[in-house]
């Protein structure tokens, strides 16, 4: 069998390639040459580009086998999330890579403003020995605020604070315990603008962000304060901000982002009291060989129709340590709950029962729905389009989660309608400190059965002899029973059967049994891995 295909579009670190490994057929491509980007899009099943390469509507139009995108970087601007989407196309990138270099980065353009290094290095470039042109002022002692408290803004909270520096923030998001956590006192925006000597803005670009900072709020900073945003261009106001500087109504800025790239015609460059580089917060070797493996790991997760924890367009984002180990079971229940099913399904209940309901489980419901749809359709099921095969069969599913949970740590089920308007349900949970995958429900059966490769389920009216009967009947052909359970709610009623067996039962074989016990239900399901 032919290699699946990985596009590269865009220069990449060698350590990306080596962390694809053999299992691909690798191309190149320029991914700015848009008449080769489109034919070489056709064969491909994943494209890895940076930001040069416009990965639109008519990109994924043109290639029907593609699977994954994947964005060596944070920034998604040259993605078309929703047409990869709709296209059942995941779309992945790397959203730590670059948060030193960033974090690293600010770190400079305040000491720079501080010192006023870039200034001093062109005068004396020139010839001119300007000493008392370029006295600075130290960091220690000095009040920082910190507009955004995430991952880079918390990075740079822990540098600064190594200089003696008070550290203040303002972000409506971050809880009074995790900023405390953090050594920084969480202030009001307009405290913040008032207090800081430098302020540095690290807020994902909304409608609501956009311009965040502008005339009013220069208005309240102090004229010796300095402001950086090495984050988005647009953040601040740019018109206002210059403004500001040129009549020194604040200090001076740093700014590595613009609303415009490159800014030629940006009148903040002609400033003295400004800095700018030419968006340098991802531009380190570290940062690039980070986010290349990065996509590259998620590459083969994806191409494996795994669960991708960096893909922007599928629900459930980074997911906990504890709920982790419940995917690869939720998958199984699927498998399990699909292979009960012989009418259409038309609703899927994930429940989730116990100490699970205190973290976030919604990648569960998309297990689930990975898992049903595993053995059921034609293309390949992932993360990304299990929702969408949904949707398309109009299956209602939804997420419900109660702390209660009276025989297990953790109880997940399954429950739905079929067309027939029959209802379905299975359970599983993980037990031990090996955390053993186990069915322990099945349409309101109570069981507990190891989860395996091949099981069969049986129910039939319960009466003496019939486990000799379908014993007999697997023994014969060969068949060799590795586990067994039955359940039933009352003697002579009906009764549940669950077996593992060690290989496939063939179809006549199965006849036979469901003939000799009158089984209501007789159907073998097998667990794709």
């Amino acid at each position: 069998m032919s290699k699946p295909v990985v596009l590269i579009a865009e220069e990449l670190s060698p350590a990306t390639v080596d962390a694809l490994g053999p299992d691909f057929e690798i191309r190149n491509v320029d991914g700015t040459d848009r008449p080769a980007l489109l034919a070489a899009l056709a064969d491909a099943n994943a494209i890895l580009v940076r930001s040069a390469t416009k990965v639109d509507a008519e990109a994924i139009a043109a290639a029907p086998k593609l699977q994954v995108i994947a964005r060596a970087g944070v920034g998604l601007d040259n993605v078309d999330i929703k047409a990869a989407t709709t296209a059942g196309v995941m779309v992945v990138n790397a959203p730590t890579s670059n948060i030193i270099s960033a974090a690293e980065l600010t770190v400079g353009h305040i000491l720079s403003l501080a010192r006023h290094i870039p200034a001093a290095h062109s005068a004396l470039a020139q010839g001119e020995w300007k000493r008392s042109a370029y006295t600075g002022v130290e960091l220690y002692e000095k009040t920082i605020g910190i507009i955004g408290l995430g991952r880079i803004g918390a990075l740079i909270a822990a540098r600064l604070q190594a200089f003696g520096t008070e550290v203040i923030a303002y972000d409506p998001y971050i809880t009074a315990a995790r900023a405390q956590q953090l050594g920084v006192q969480t202030v009001s925006l307009d405290e913040l603008l008032s207090r800081s000597d430098f302020i540095t803005i690290h807020m994902p670009k909304t409608p609501e962000t956009t311009g965040m900072i502008s005339t009013e709020q220069l208005a309240k900073m102090k004229p010796t304060a300095y402001v950086v945003n090495v984050a988005r261009g647009g953040l601040i106001d740019e018109d206002a901000l210059y403004e500001a500087l040129a009549s020194r109504q604040i200090a001076g800025a740093g700014l590595d982002v613009f609303v415009s790239e490159p800014p030629r015609e940006s009148p903040l460059l002609s400033l003295p009291n400004v800095i700018v580089t030419p968006h340098l917060g991802a531009s380190t070797d570290e940062a690039q060989e980070k986010a290349g493996v990065s996509v590259a790991k998620s590459v083969r997760l994806a191409l494996a129709g795994e669960l991708v924890p960096d893909a922007v367009n599928v629900a459930g984002g980074i997911i906990d340590p504890y709920v982790r180990p419940g995917i690869p079971l939720v998958e199984k229940l699927g498998q399990l709950f699909a292979g009960l099913a012989d009418a259409a399904i038309t609703s899927l209940d994930v429940e989730v029962h116990g100490e699970l309901v205190d973290y976030d489980v919604s990648v569960l419901k998309l297990a689930a729905l990975k898992g049903v749809f595993t053995n059921v359709v034609s293309e390949t099921v992932s993360y990304v389009n299990a929702p969408l095969l949904a949707e398309q069969r109009g299956i209602d599913v939804r997420l419900i989660t109660d702390g209660i949970s009276p025989e297990y740590r953790n109880v997940i089920t399954l429950s739905g309608a079929l067309a027939d308007g029959r209802q379905l349900s299975v359970s599983g949970t993980l037990t031990g400190t090996k955390q053993i995958e186990k069915l322990v429900g099945v349409n309101g059966y109570e069981i507990e059965v190891p989860i395996a490769t091949i099981h069969l389920v049986m129910e039939y009216t319960d009466r003496p002899g019939i486990v000799a009967i379908y014993g007999r009947e697997f023994g014969d052909a060969g068949i060799n029973i590795a586990g067994m359970q039955i359940a039933r709610r009352e003697a002579g009623g009906q009764a549940l059967s669950v077996l593992t067996v060690d290989s496939p039962v063939p179809a006549e074989v199965l006849e036979r049994v469901r003939e000799a016990i009158d089984a209501d239900v007789l159907v073998e399901i097998d667990i794709t891995e």
